[in-house]
């Protein structure tokens, strides 16, 4: 017998259409909390934590599940963790929770892409796939998990990559690490874990800007007027920067501000490869952070939990290598 925490936040999973309308929005009662109680073999300590639109989730929000997974982990024999999240900032959730968390149970991700009323809505099934990855032992130690559409992600690599297409969620650099079947769990990969980060407080302001062609330091020079503790930075390629940026951009390195660099692209690293102004290893030799694949709103994510436990520049380098 397993004894699953499950957990709803919101999100499309939870809402319905209106017939009318057509229009989807939030109902006043979660209508999974209906459907989902008999699950051979398996307890479920069911809880809404948060009835919420994954658009108005924050990190404060995520550092709540967290603390509450903790919580009740030390308190009773979890085996697993299941989470209901809407699908817009449900990459990010996921990816909080994997560099917080210290604990060698599945804890799994899942959502919907139609609301339970529609034809063909995905919600239920997805979460009877999230609780047989839950329940199964081979996902234990195996770092946070994204459940969606009959297979199994990493929540580092996991990215929503479609508007409406019930198979949005991929891994674009190396593909789920397993499969969900009428069996259960099969899994054909084993991740690499990182090192956990410790956070109590989420109190840095760090902001999150995307590169184009011809982008000069206006943006920067505006980001600079506000409280700043960092900034991440979607750079071209394979992490580049058009040379009008320097100014600005050298100016936030000298007053100590912390710079990440990803690339905009959604494979492959960020490399100080290219020598000219504003090429990689002109940027690397400035002070700029090199991140490690991640993409753009989880390195940000990590920048801010970072910033919590060091403001060392060679000690934020070498987090952002894991």
């Amino acid at each position: 017998m397993k004894n699953i925490l499950l957990i709803h936040t919101g999100g499309t999973i939870s809402m319905k259409s209106d017939e009318k309308t057509g229009e989807v929005k939030p109902d006043a009662k979660n209508p999974l909390m209906d459907h989902i109680n008999d699950i051979p073999n398996t307890v479920l300590i069911t809880t809404e934590l948060f009835h919420l639109p994954s658009p108005h989730i924050t990190p404060k929000h995520m550092l709540d599940m967290k603390n509450y997974i903790l919580k009740n982990v030390k308190e009773h024999d979890i085996n697993g963790v299941v989470i209901t999240h809407g699908t817009d900032t449900l990459e990010e959730t996921a990816y909080f929770l994997d560099i917080t968390l210290t604990i060698d149970i599945p804890v799994v991700l899942t959502g919907a892409m139609r609301s339970s009323n529609e034809l063909g809505s995905d919600g239920l099934y997805n979460l009877l796939s999230a609780l047989k990855v839950a329940t199964s032992d081979s996902a234990k130690n195996m770092g946070v998990l994204v459940v969606m559409n009959d297979e199994i992600h990493t929540a580092k690599n996991v990215t929503k990559t479609h508007t409406s297409n019930v198979a949005t969620f991929q891994s674009p650099q190396y593909g789920p690490i397993g499969i969900v079947n009428k069996d259960g769990a099969l899994f054909h990969h084993k991740p690499l874990t990182g090192r956990s980060l410790s956070v109590n407080n989420l109190d840095k302001n760090v902001l999150l800007l995307k590169a184009f062609a011809g982008m000069d330091d206006s943006l920067l020079k505006a980001v600079s007027e506000v409280k700043l503790d960092g900034l991440v930075i979607e750079a071209l390629g394979q992490g580049n920067l058009p040379p009008a940026l320097l100014p600005e951009l050298t100016s936030l390195l000298k007053r100590g501000i912390p710079i990440v660099l990803v690339s905009r692209c959604f494979n492959g690293v960020v490399q100080d490869t290219y020598s000219y102004e504003g090429g990689g290893r002109h940027l690397k030799e400035l002070g700029v952070i090199f991140s490690n694949g991640i993409n753009g709103q989880k390195a940000r994510l990590k920048l801010m939990i970072a910033l919590e436990n060091t403001s060392s520049h060679i000690e934020l380098e070498s987090i952002f290598t894991d």
